[in-house]
């Protein structure tokens, strides 16, 4: 049977408050499990400059019929005009992991 988890990626300035804002994801069972990366840097092209970066790469476990919903809400509560969302399926893992991120959302 394919999984119906996924995983979306998001980035967040390296000032903010991470886990504060995956707390909010995990309350509102968008999220089964937010982890937040340590420091990085970022290049990239904003208005025609290049631009650069301190951020946390955060990693979204969640399920396929929750991305919508995901999406509008980190649009409301992310700090970027244009945030990353990447949405990256899962093709298998385990079991037991992966019934427990359903169970995560589906409250």
């Amino acid at each position: 049977m394919p999984s119906t988890t996924v995983i979306v990626l998001t980035t967040l300035p390296a000032d903010a408050d991470a886990l504060a804002f995956g707390r909010v994801l995990i309350e509102e069972h968008l999220a089964a499990c937010v982890s937040v990366l340590g420091s990085l840097h970022s290049v990239y092209r904003w208005k025609d400059a290049i631009e650069e970066a301190r951020e946390q790469q955060l990693l979204i476990k969640t399920e396929a019929s929750a991305v919508e919903a995901l999406e509008r809400r980190l649009a409301t509560l992310h700090p970027y005009d244009v945030p990353e969302f990447l949405v990256l399926a899962v093709s298998g893992g385990g079991e037991a992991y992966l019934n427990w991120v359903h169970q995560s959302i589906s409250g």
